[in-house]
């Protein structure tokens, strides 16, 4: 296989991010690169990434965006972002005529037209065209062959295919529709290879008790909370934007707590609530008996409204007992309280089971400790690569993910 440097023929499973770039880079440095997509196009997840828009990566130096990864996926990420970082990866596009802007929260995506996330995919497709790679969509791997130290060969529907390399890119267990099913850890599992369960993560979080009439309205620059039960500790706090859905809560701070809330679930007991005021109780409390004596006709439900969405504070007020008309002079203590209470920990209460299905990205897959960073080879085969999200990596959202596996996939490719 080109340890010499000569001419290595390579097998690449999966078109997606890291796929792409992996089978890219390989055939850039004159190896026999076959692609095989399980899809009928590549790309799927890329294409619906950002609400279609396509987050393609995060702005600023590698050293910040590693530091959103966890201190373990950071160490493992560090090679390999330094190799092909998100500059590299803009460059790239740039070329291919993709260009690109950066938000005020650092997340990079395509020009706002029609299709930009299909001019993503359009542009590592044609790279990937450029020099030479072999692309077979509609191609799924359903087996490999072999054991630890060699991979003898892949079973394309039944049949066997063998080369000197393979690497495999086959995304993790979120968004099956996109053909990630995540079966390809229980083969590898199979193999001897230390791997962790899939994992929620970055997913909307459903709710024993949804609010359907509330789907749409958002609570912004608050703390989404949980705790073990309703009395229970506080297990951790995200500052961010909620939105209701028809079955619970999606936004950017539900995203990023949904995998902390079903480790909670599972252990037994997650209850989650919004402080759109982020001040202790007491102290909202005491500015709000100020505002008593200040200003004692003001209504009730004015007050709440300056830090609730008005379409919800006729139906909190309600199951708080305090009538619509009243005024703050007329506030009882526990009526007070319970003022206090919406606008510093409203109750979103029990979770459900944060579905795998819908997450943008899934935690667990290959142990980090059994690849090696900089070729991301894996450790104890002589021919085994893993990239991308089959990678125990799940950074948060901004952007992130896209970066890890444009950066392994081009680590990967490197032989």
């Amino acid at each position: 296989m080109g340890h010499d440097g000569g001419m290595a023929k390579i097998i690449v499973v999966g078109g997606g991010a890291a796929g792409l770039v992996a089978a890219w880079r390989a055939a850039s440095l004159g190896h026999a690169v076959q692609l095989l997509e399980a899809n009928g196009r590549l790309g799927v997840k890329l294409r619906i990434s950002g609400g279609g828009k396509c987050n393609i990566t995060h702005d600023g130096p590698p050293k910040a965006l590693l530091s959103a990864f966890s201190k373990a996926q950071a160490r493992f990420l560090r090679p390999s972002l330094h190799a092909f970082d998100n500059a590299a990866v803009l460059d790239l596009l740039r070329r291919e005529g993709v260009e690109t802007y950066t938000r005020d929260n650092g997340r990079v995506f395509p020009l706002d037209r029609p299709g930009s996330a299909g001019a993503v995919v359009a542009a590592f497709e044609t790279l990937a065209h450029r020099v030479g790679v072999d692309v077979r969509t509609g191609a799924r791997v359903t087996a490999l062959q072999g054991r630890a130290p060699r991979l003898e060969g892949l079973l394309l529907n039944g049949e066997p295919l063998h080369c000197d390399v393979y690497v495999l890119a086959t995304g993790g267990a979120s968004y099956p529709e996109t053909g990630t099913r995540g079966e390809v850890l229980g083969w590898l599992k199979g193999l001897g290879v230390p791997v962790l369960p899939w994992f929620p993560a970055l997913a909307p979080i459903p709710l024993q008790r949804p609010r359907p009439s509330w789907e749409g309205v958002s609570l912004r620059e608050g703390d989404l909370r949980l705790q073990a039960g309703p009395e229970g500790r506080r297990l951790e706090t995200f500052a961010g934007d909620i939105v209701f859905t028809k079955a619970g809560i999606s936004g950017p701070a539900a995203l990023e707590l949904s995998q902390a809330t079903e480790r909670a679930r599972r252990e037994g007991a997650a209850w989650l609530t919004y402080a759109s005021i982020r001040e202790l109780p007491e102290a909202v409390d005491a500015a709000l008996q100020a505002e008593q004596r200040t200003n004692p006709r003001l209504l009730a439900a004015t007050w709440i409204q300056r830090h609730l969405p008005e379409r919800l504070v006729e139906p909190l007020l309600q199951e708080a007992g305090i009538d619509r008309g009243l005024m703050l002079k007329d506030l009882s203590r526990s009526a007070r309280k319970a003022l206090v209470a919406l606008a510093t920990a409203l109750p979103l209460g029990e979770p459900q089971a944060v579905p795998l299905a819908r997450g943008e990205v899934a935690a667990g897959g290959v142990d980090l400790g059994a690849v090696d960073p900089r070729t991301m080879a894996l450790r104890g085969w002589d021919n085994l690569r893993i990239c991308g999200e089959l990678l125990d990596i799940d950074g948060p959202v901004g952007g992130y993910n896209l970066q890890a596996a444009f950066s392994t996939g081009y680590a990967a490719g490197t032989l």
